[in-house]
């Protein structure tokens, strides 16, 4: 079996590495491979590249993520988070591949308290959300076999996330004051990658199971608590720190370009019960997140 990742760099790209490994011959393409085009700025090459290598399987992990860039970079946004998934879903289509997507808790409103469902309305609230849900779309449109996967919260040992900016932070300064009336769930990126494993081999077996999935770690949480959790674990495991007092702020507090959603709770049964997974609460993968990171001091 061939399987074209894209993105390969990324948080959850990085851990797809070692996760589809095992399942057959991995291309694994950023947008700076020169052999295969892995650049979604370049959709003619990608598509070019799919045709070429013809993948059983195609991973698209790559995506613009920058959210309040996009606010001024809409085309950019536009381009690699919709146009050229479109490309990747009518190129997996000719070469009768399973196409695995990730999509965001950015593609519904963010209001309410509840849980969303895969088939509750989406109304994205900026541009980024907007590009990742027309990604979507257009996946549903012009492919057959696909996975959306929507996560949220990502976070890993590799790359740029929330919890390993709070402990950067809680190092250098003795005072910080973070959300505490935005709710989600944080989601490693080790788990999405043996999460979607398992159910890329389950869906190979059987098509009817292909569809929009909510992949996230069960609970909930605001960035205040998760911050407050981080910072204890942190001490746990002897990582000196600097800051003292931790605050809670509301979101108005601290405005930024894009507005974010309040409500990014989302239902994660639809993907436990299909593919028989168990997808563990929140704090287990930040404890364990914070004992890897302890490493590194």
């Amino acid at each position: 079996m061939k399987i074209l990742l894209l993105g390969k760099n990324g948080q959850v790209g990085w851990e797809l590495q070692r996760a589809l490994s095992p399942l057959g011959e991995l291309f694994a393409l950023d947008r700076h491979s020169d052999i295969y085009c892995g650049d979604l700025t370049k959709p003619i090459e990608l598509a070019k590249t799919i045709l070429k290598i013809k993948p059983n399987v195609i991973v698209n992990a790559a995506a613009y993520t920058a959210v309040d860039k996009a606010e001024s970079e809409p085309e950019l946004a536009k381009l690699v988070n919709s146009e050229s998934v479109k490309v990747i879903a009518e190129s997996a289509q000719k070469i009768n591949a399973l196409l695995i997507h990730y999509s965001t808790d950015y593609v519904f409103s963010g209001e309410g308290n509840h849980y969303w469902g895969e088939s509750d309305q989406t109304s994205s609230l900026n541009v980024y959300g907007q590009t990742k849900l027309e990604g979507e779309l257009y996946i549903q449109k012009y492919c057959t076999n696909y996975l959306i996967l929507r996560t949220s919260w990502v976070y890993s040992t590799f790359g740029n996330n929330f919890a390993k900016t709070i402990l950067n932070l809680a190092k250098n300064r003795e005072k910080l004051s973070v959300i505490n009336d935005q709710y989600g769930a944080p989601t490693s990126a080790e788990l999405i990658a043996d999460c979607t494993a398992i159910a890329l081999t389950q869906v190979l077996q059987n098509k009817n199971n292909s569809g929009i999935y909510h992949l996230v770690s069960s609970g909930e949480i605001n960035w205040y608590e998760y911050a407050k959790l981080v910072i204890e674990e942190a001490k746990k495991n002897n990582i000196k720190l600097t800051c003292n007092e931790l605050s809670p702020i509301p979101a108005t507090s601290y405005p930024l370009p894009a507005k974010r959603p309040y409500n990014s709770r989302m239902n994660n049964t639809k993907f436990k019960e299909t593919f028989n997974v168990n997808l563990p609460e929140w704090q287990e993968g930040i404890i364990r997140l914070m004992k890897e990171l302890s490493n590194y001091q």
